[in-house]
């Protein structure tokens, strides 16, 4: 059984199923939620609710998530390029092409898969078989830096960081445009599109504090290289807040302009550093990895522009 507690925020009168559908740390569908409502797994300020139940600020929602009955994930021998590993955790440098765990239709080939085969029954449990040691993610179609938790005490430790906003993160990215100021910060709430509920948008209803800063490292015709640092972690952050400015990644096909640099086969978009205190030993790590092939291709097309 995974319990996760919530607090309600912002006083929207809305029904209980639909408020819990748009949490993105909860990630469920409005109907699971029904199912939970249904078998009295969801309860509010200690009493048990019905689905017409409509939320009010302060509430106190526990939402109590039974063990899953698992779709048999198996074991892969996928290589891994870690970064660094001990008896707690370890630091994976994902490709860009790479889910980070199966879901339904796509239950092979992920991180998860090869981290089975890597670690054994060394990995959290807290996020279920699905999603064995992560702790963040990253997309698909973004590279970079993860931290997987071989324990549930270091994915709790690691996952208050987060909370807290000490967990480090920065990340590169060649936008569309030339940007006005060679730094910034986008300060927007970030929730479920109200249209589309597989894309997320700046909005100011239903949403979370999302901040994201921005400091350009080259410029060229069209296109902006720039660094990126979160304070927060939303989903599709960096591609919601740099399209939401009129510059949004290259590549990137859901954000992105209509024509999509489809050589990119995705954002370029890269989770180059991530630092964080160790759970056990409360020391401070960080770790970096290099600008994989497509991003620096990409950059050498746009020194020289040609055939982008």
């Amino acid at each position: 059984m995974n319990i996760i507690e919530l607090t309600v925020e912002i006083n929207n009168g809305e029904r209980i199923d639909k408020y819990l559908s748009q949490d993105e740390n909860l990630c469920m569908t409005r109907n699971s939620i029904q199912k939970l409502i249904d078998s009295s797994n969801i309860i509010v300020n200690n009493k048990i609710v019905d689905k017409k139940y409509k939320v009010k600020i302060n509430d106190k929602i526990i939402v109590n998530i039974p063990d899953a009955v698992s779709p048999d994930i198996t074991a892969e021998n996928i290589p891994l390029d870690i970064v660094y590993e001990d008896n707690d955790l370890l630091v994976v440098n994902k490709p860009k092409g790479m889910v980070v765990h199966p879901a339904p239709g796509n239950y092979s080939g992920t991180l998860v898969n090869a981290l089975m085969y890597h670690c054994g029954n060394s990995l959290s449990g807290i996020n279920g078989v699905i999603r064995q040691g992560i702790v963040h993610r990253i997309d698909k179609n973004t590279s970079g830096l993860l931290i997987v938790a071989k324990n549930d005490i270091s994915h709790k430790h690691l996952a208050n960081q987060i909370k807290e906003h000490s967990f480090k993160r920065k990340y590169q990215a060649v936008v569309y445009g030339n940007l006005k100021d060679d730094e910034g910060t986008i300060d927007a709430p970030i929730g479920r599109h109200p249209v589309d509920r597989k894309k997320m948008a700046i909005t100011y209803k239903n949403s979370k504090p999302a901040i994201t800063h921005y400091k350009v490292l080259e410029r060229y015709d069209g296109f902006t290289h720039i660094e990126l640092i979160l304070e927060t972690g939303r989903t599709h952050q960096i591609r919601v807040h740099m399209s939401s400015i009129g510059h949004s990644v290259a590549g990137d096909d859901v954000y992105g302009v209509k024509k999509v640099i489809t050589s990119l086969q995705g954002q370029c978009l890269h989770a180059y550093y991530i630092g964080f205190v160790h759970p056990v030993t409360n020391k401070w790590l960080e770790f970096s990895a290099p600008l994989p092939e497509y991003f620096t291709d990409f950059l050498s097309k746009l020194r020289k522009q040609e055939n982008i």
